[in-house]
């Protein structure tokens, strides 16, 4: 007890002023207007912030319209214009309804051609907003007059594009990729309009393809979100600079308007007692707490000093280390620093979407990887945050390991993770040690089983990588398979079947439904791991800007390459195809499979389990998934039930259905 009372009493007395400082501020001062934390309209609960009703306008930025009839959609206006708001969706998401263009189409009224829906809205200093161009049909408006030639040059201009003639003193000209921003001039007497379509709908009818919904992302500030946080209100000044009003200011309009009457002066007098009995508080607490302080430092030293020095106390790489967050050691910053060598960039092993890597050795002798992300911000944070959270709930021998991080209080976040010395996938097909000639066929197709091994794994604990690309496949001295970089992994509910986020990854391996719709499954792993096995099987990159325009991609290439059954101008010619028998079998095999994979609809690819029995059967091996795990791993997964058609009977299939060009991601 001795040892303690010094700070027992200082507490005490702490706990004692704060008590005095309660009671005085709710005996002088009156409860402040507050906003809900959320209100009903149309019989729907929404969120206060940053949506609001009309009743109370300082409490959030999306001000809705709450009509009497409950099954009537709330309003909201934008940029002056009136939508109905269909969907306030998980996070930032939002679907609204243009009532005046529905109309229009409802009624097949050219003068749908004449309501020009924006692709963005007017940003202010609390809130930007994102409108996916990728939901917009882009089409020329021309007016042609009676002029036969003129009709007729305009119809050469744009040979190619699909018309409609309808329209009496105009047509229509666009393309079957309508959502792509068309990259022409616009010729004289032609405009370029822009409505709003749906890409789940497939029709030659333009009214079928159009629709009065917009999607749109919605982003508060970093002042803004700040300002929140703190209980104010954010607002925009005459000359569009960001304010924070508090959320007391109706209150001391308010007060303004009763000092006019004669009647504040007692108010004001209360007022400025608070202040001055918050002032002596806040002092006296700032004080006592610094007392507190020197107490227990004097305290410690003391102690410490008998029992042979404090240096071990003071030890912050000590105590940082013996930490741990989230379930991982906690790396001090300086130790880092001087296993790196200082990040110094000979020691870099490469750079990703949000960092870099460095080469480092442990004072236990362990050689590391150390991720230094770029910056220090709330998406950095969040990311950092997600692939430990991953990594930490996975233990899987072809997923690389995470021995820490470093505090989140540190000057940089630092991630680390086990060494794997033989590079990148990426790097043996079509990078600096590509000219190895090191990856055999064996090889590869031992990597493409265990690659899927590893998705399959996360696909059974609910997680969805995000980001499978060759360059996030590490490979160790016996070309065993690592699969990394889990920042933009995602957590998948089993009972739902999809999460609606905006796209994240690599171009080249972007799912096209997922770009499309914003709808996240499983299923994008499979669709990038289809290209994944496309590169392994040409040892070409995911995009390469020399090819044609429209095969820029990989997957496109390939696909056509397997549609037109030339599969020796895919195949790598280093591999054995049509010299040897197994070879040319086996990369014929898994070619198909990657084209199952690359179907542009989730619902016509295989499972990531049906993928791995497959490569599984490709190779000869009738065993399944289970050899292929470690022991004790994925004991809850049974084997998927086999393929029931054949990879020729599939591209039959998809070359009679599919009478659109691939989008290019």
């Amino acid at each position: 007890m001795g040892d303690q009372s010094p700070s027992v009493s200082v507490c005490f007395f702490v706990f004692y002023l704060l008590i005095i400082f309660l009671h005085l501020a709710q005996v002088e001062t009156k409860p402040q207007p507050k906003c809900p934390k959320e209100f009903l309209c149309n019989n729907r609960s929404i969120p206060t912030f940053p949506f609001t009703n009309k009743s109370l306008p300082d409490c959030g930025l999306f001000k809705l319209g709450c009509n009497v009839v409950s099954s009537s959609p709330p309003t909201l206006e934008l940029d002056g214009k009136l939508y109905n708001t269909l969907a306030l969706g998980e996070g930032d998401l939002v679907v609204l309804s243009d009532p005046v263009l529905s109309n229009h189409l409802k009624e097949r009224s050219c003068d749908s051609f004449n309501w020009n829906s924006s692709t963005s809205f007017t940003n202010s200093p609390s809130i930007s907003f994102e409108v996916p161009t990728a939901q917009f049909l882009f089409l020329f408006k021309c007016n042609l007059g009676s002029s036969h030639h003129r009709q007729q040059k305009i119809d050469d201009y744009f040979k190619g594009y699909k018309s409609y003639r309808k329209c009496k003193n105009f047509t229509l000209y666009y393309k079957e990729n309508h959502h792509i921003i068309p990259r022409n001039k616009v010729p004289k007497d032609c405009s370029l309009v822009q409505l709003p379509f749906d890409n789940s709908t497939k029709s030659n009818d333009l009214f079928e393809e159009l629709s009065p919904e917009i999607i749109f992302f919605w982003k508060l500030s970093e002042k803004c979100s700040k300002c929140h946080d703190r209980g104010g209100h954010c607002q925009t000044t005459s000359n569009n600079n960001f304010k924070c009003s508090e959320e007391n200011s109706n209150m001391i309009g308010k007060q303004r308007k009763a000092d006019v009457n004669g009647i504040t002066r007692k108010t004001n007098k209360s007022s400025s007692k608070v202040k001055l009995i918050l002032i002596i508080v806040l002092c006296s607490l700032a004080l006592m707490i610094f007392m507190s302080l020197v107490v227990i430092f004097a305290h410690r030293h003391y102690k410490s000093s008998k029992l042979g020095g404090f240096s071990s106390f003071f030890s912050k790489q000590d105590v940082e280390s013996s930490s741990k967050y989230l379930g991982v050691p906690i790396f001090s910053y300086s130790e880092l620093q001087r296993v790196t060598n200082d990040f110094d960039p000979s020691k870099e092993l490469g750079e990703g979407g949000f960092g870099t890597v460095y080469r480092g050795k442990l004072g236990d002798g362990r050689e590391v990887a150390v991720k230094r992300l770029y910056e220090r911000n709330c998406k950095r944070m969040e990311q950092f945050v997600n692939e430990i959270e991953i990594l930490t709930r996975l233990r899987h021998r072809n997923l690389v390991t995470l021995y820490g991080c470093s505090s989140r209080n540190s000057r940089s976040l630092l991630l680390v993770y086990e060494y794997i010395p033989n590079g990148t996938l990426a790097d043996h097909l079509h990078g600096k040690r590509a000219k190895h000639k090191s990856l055999t066929w064996p090889i590869r197709m031992n990597i493409a089983i265990e690659t899927a091994n590893a998705l399959a794994y996360l696909h059974a604990s609910d997680i969805i990588h995000r980001d499978v690309k060759t360059a996030n496949i590490l490979l160790d001295c016996n070309f065993t398979v690592k699969v990394a970089d889990f920042g933009l992994s995602r957590l998948f509910p089993i009972d739902v079947t999809h999460v609606s986020t905006m796209p994240q990854g690599t171009p080249g391996y972007f799912d096209p439904e997922y770009y499309e719709c914003y709808k996240l499954t499983d299923k994008s792993d499979v669709y990038s791991f289809g290209v994944v096995l496309m590169e392994l099987i040409s040892s070409l990159p995911a995009v390469n800007m020399d090819r044609d325009s429209h095969e820029i991609n990989l997957a496109n290439f390939a696909v056509n390459r397997i549609l037109a059954t030339t599969f020796d101008a895919l195949v790598d010619p280093c591999l054995g195809f049509g010299t040897d028998s197994e070879v040319t079998r086996m990369t014929t095999s898994v070619a198909e499979l990657a084209f199952r994979c690359l179907q542009p609809r989730k619902d016509s690819r295989p499972t990531m389990f049906d993928v791995l029995d497959t490569l599984l059967e490709i190779q000869g091996d009738e065993s399944g998934f289970a050899k292929c795990s470690p022991s004790g791993e994925l004991e809850e997964v049974s084997m998927k039930n086999k393929f029931a058609t054949s990879p020729n009977s599939v591209i039959e299939k998809w070359i009679c259905s599919t009478s659109t060009t691939r989008n290019s991601v």
